[in-house]
């Protein structure tokens, strides 16, 4: 693995025993392994103008024509 790989994996590890409380089941490459993470969490949706992160100036939609 090169360097910018094991960071990856390092990364992914991280996350996986945040999520589970538990290492990581194999040594696998970073990509896979957040592949396997993203897949085992459940869908959420997502709507971006209903994020409490954005103030209202920064929401900009289509014009309405009259």
């Amino acid at each position: 693995m090169d360097g910018r790989e094991d960071k990856i994996y390092q990364e992914a590890a991280a996350l996986w025993r945040e999520l589970f409380g538990e290492p990581p089941p194999v040594r696998a490459e970073g990509a896979a392994l957040l592949d396997v993470i993203m897949k085992s969490l459940p869908e959420r949706p997502y709507e971006r103008l209903a994020s409490p992160h954005l103030r209202p100036a920064q929401i900009a939609g289509p014009t309405s024509a009259p």
